[in-house]
């Protein structure tokens, strides 16, 4: 069964345009499989917790089979939001860029599902870490808004883009390679050439949504 996790990372409401055209996807996505199981996350207007110490010293535990009751409750969310993702084929992330990068309810989700031993695993070779991403067979689709043009690939300003490019990092880091980014530029400084990236934007996420 086609099975689609929807994040939605913007700490705006009505007035985000990732959202926005997020869910001119989805309903585009459910219109095309009717099917189709949706799981939507908030972590941009929820109360998703940073990591603190007590998560850091249960998820790096000697003995994971071993760990103390009190620390299997510190990862308890965690836990379930890494059964979330390994539990749908597809990946939306509606993730605007704010200050050259990321919301930070995104940044906390990807902190909670980067898990030594479950989405990732390491070893020692002559005293060099050497990782091993565990996640197989995810799609991922990043929807992002920036509020000035060039961001994109081969764009003036590419290089102060640390937000999808982060986020393609980061799911790389556990395994998952296949993300399609669709972007809206110019919401601060070209309202005109906004709309029009916008437009477009959401031409792409139409014809997206008969394939994903």
């Amino acid at each position: 069964m086609n099975t689609v996790l929807a994040i939605h990372g913007s700490p705006r409401g009505e007035r985000s345009h990732s959202r926005r055209l997020t869910e001119v996807f989805l309903q585009a996505w459910q219109a095309a499989n009717p099917r189709a199981v949706l799981t939507r996350r908030e972590v941009g207007r929820g109360s998703l917790p940073h990591v603190g110490e007590a998560f850091i010293a249960a998820a790096f535990y000697p003995q994971p089979e071993a760990r103390p009751l009190s620390m299997q409750a510190d990862l308890a969310l965690s836990d379930a939001l890494v059964a979330e993702l390994l539990g749908h084929q597809r990946l939306v992330i509606s993730a605007p860029m704010h200050n050259f990068s990321v919301p930070s309810g995104i940044k906390a989700w990807v902190d909670h599902i980067v898990r030594l031993g479950l989405t990732f695993n390491t070893r020692q070779d002559n005293g060099v870490a050497q990782y091993q991403p565990l996640v197989q067979g995810k799609k991922v689709l990043i929807v992002t808004s920036r509020g000035d043009g060039g961001f994109g690939p081969g764009g003036e300003h590419e290089a102060l883009n640390h937000a999808d490019r982060w986020l393609r990092t980061a799911l790389g880091f556990i395994g998952i390679e296949d993300v399609t980014v669709v972007a809206a530029e110019g919401e601060e400084s070209a309202p005109e050439r906004f709309q029009q990236s916008c437009a477009e934007a959401q031409r792409r996420l139409l014809a997206l949504a008969e394939t994903f």
